[in-house]
């Protein structure tokens, strides 16, 4: 019935026939229409993270001026409190804005905004370094405000490129344009926030001086 051949033989003959049939089927369409349709996916799927990333950046950027408004705050508020302003009111309106100046900053300190810098090694040690420089100044402010006024303006000149007029501390300069570009910012908005401070609170004293020497004019003319 089979002439020479077993059934087993027939089967596998016609699975062979099916076989090179898809085969040959393959060019005209299969194969070539799912390369093109993993290249599309591909390209839709880069798209959609090509619009995420601008998202994450405007994230990023809308967190840092949040940051940079809270900063602001904290300094307008306490440049108030410090103010020669509340030293010559009543004792009763002074302890009434006291405690709205305070109940502020609370407020404002409940607000935790933070955006993490990514960093290298290497930037991470010029942090660390510029850091500590800027808080060995901040420290000593009191003792000696002249003196910290001139080294903050000197490191302040050191991330600046217009400072002609100022002597850059050129130790500092070398580990800021070592830190990352976001620190960097950072490390010059706190020397100006620091400069105004100290030079606010140079004016309070000149102006108390004044008043103590008038008082004293005063006296002796009587």
């Amino acid at each position: 019935m089979f002439r020479g051949g077993t059934p087993l033989d027939g089967r596998s003959s016609m699975a062979q026939a099916r076989i090179h049939a898809r085969m040959n089927e393959a060019p005209r369409g299969g194969m070539f229409t799912r390369t093109l349709s993993m290249a599309d996916r591909s390209g839709r799927l880069l798209e959609s993270l090509d619009q995420l990333e601008t998202r994450v950046e405007a994230l990023r950027d809308a967190a840092a001026a949040m940051e940079q408004e809270k900063e602001c705050l904290l300094e307008m508020i306490q440049s108030i409190q410090n103010s020669q302003e509340m030293r010559t009111i009543c004792d009763g309106e002074r302890e009434e804005l006291s405690l709205t100046a305070e109940r502020l900053l609370g407020r404002t300190l409940t607000v935790q905004v933070s955006v993490d810098t990514v960093r290298s090694r290497q930037q991470r040690d010029a942090l660390h370094q510029a850091t500590a420089l800027v808080d060995e100044i901040a420290a000593k402010v009191l003792d000696d405000m002249e003196d910290a006024r001139r080294r903050l303006m000197a490191l302040h000149a050191a991330c600046v490129t217009d400072a002609s007029d100022v002597p850059v501390d050129q130790k500092f300069q070398s580990l800021v344009i070592s830190c990352a570009l976001e620190d960097q910012k950072k490390i010059k908005r706190r020397l100006e926030n620091l400069i105004r401070n100290v030079d606010n609170a140079g004016k309070t004293i000149k102006i108390m001086d004044r008043q103590k020497a008038e008082g004293s004019e005063s006296e002796n003319g009587n």
